[in-house]
């Protein structure tokens, strides 16, 4: 049995974690004035170039040093010089100042209205054909704008949304929480594929009632497609006998063409040789597409420009 720690260990623990989180609330507002004055060794041409009271740079120093336990400074008049420990702390404050001010650019780029960046989430089958066409004509009159792309099933990218890590995501099924908001743009057909030399490859249009007996190859379970599928199959009135199961619509298609099942895919970007592709006249086999994101998170300025652009394509989103 492993051994469990004490409560009074657990205590202590909790105790050291609660005492480094305030040390840091105390240090930190404390380090650029640190800075200041190790960089020029004299408080008050620090408290000049900083512009602040020589007193209240003086009391910061000393309290500074008091929190530590150490010398930070050698007085010597109206100036100082860095002891050894000083010299120490100074060089992680240094390191410290310099990664805050860089992340602080870095936020300050992404929020640029002609530079920024979006992080823009979208499914494997509009990475083709239908998101390069909309990026070409949103940067048409914003082509500084920079995006952070990402290609997933609809779930994961809600959970990039909802972590933060994505702006915009185009999904299907548009999602229904409360705690995302969600727009539908436009609707795409479904068709059954079939093997080129399969029986049902002579027909334009098919009651998919009719492929009852087939086998089918699908996305796996949790993609927005695979759930589509099975819903029309049970609409139908049977449940779909699954023989392969993928994670990328073109996979399906290829497995398809190598006459290993049949699927329910939206068009291909491109024409496959190998297999045919047939209208399904009932149910009425179609998927949603629509854009989410968090509700409440502030859009910084690039975004809120690419969202309403998404949102001006309500109906004309699909390539025709």
């Amino acid at each position: 049995m492993a051994h469990q720690p004490s409560s009074t260990a657990r205590l202590s623990l909790s105790s050291d974690t609660e005492d480094m989180a305030e040390m840091s609330k105390v240090l930190a507002p404390r380090l650029a004035y640190f800075a200041g004055v190790a960089r020029t060794e004299h408080v008050t041409r620090a408290a000049q170039e900083m512009n602040v009271p020589q007193s209240t740079l003086s009391r910061s120093m000393a309290r500074l040093e008091q929190d530590l336990g150490v010398d930070l400074f050698a007085r010597h008049g109206r100036t100082v010089s860095l002891t050894p420990a000083g010299r120490t702390f100074l060089t992680s404050v240094e390191r410290a100042l310099a990664e805050v001010e860089r992340a602080a650019e870095e936020v300050r780029a992404d929020a640029d209205p002609a530079t920024g960046k979006v992080a823009f989430g979208f499914l494997h089958t509009m990475g083709a054909e239908t998101v390069p066409g909309l990026l070409q004509a949103f940067r048409a009159d914003h082509p500084r704008v920079r995006f952070s792309l990402v290609q997933n099933y609809g779930e994961a990218m809600l959970e990039r949304l909802r972590a933060g890590e994505l702006d915009l995501c185009l999904t299907s099924p548009v999602p229904d929480a409360p705690d995302l908001v969600a727009r539908r743009l436009d609707e795409q057909k479904l068709r059954l594929v079939v093997p080129a030399d399969h029986s049902l490859a002579t027909r334009r249009r098919i009651r998919l009632a009719e492929a009852a007996d087939e086998m089918f190859v699908t996305l796996e379970p949790g993609y927005g497609l695979r759930r589509i599928t099975d819903d029309l199959c049970q609409e139908a009135g049977f449940k779909p006998r699954i023989a392969f199961e993928g994670e990328e619509a073109e996979t399906l298609r290829g497995l398809v063409a190598a006459g290993l099942g049949v699927a329910l895919l939206p068009p291909p970007a491109v024409p496959r040789p190998g297999v045919v592709e047939l209208t399904v006249t009932a149910p009425r086999a179609a998927r949603e597409i629509g854009v989410a994101w968090l509700e409440g998170h502030p859009d910084t300025p690039p975004v809120a420009a690419f969202k309403k652009f998404l949102l001006s394509r309500r109906g004309s989103l699909l390539p025709t």
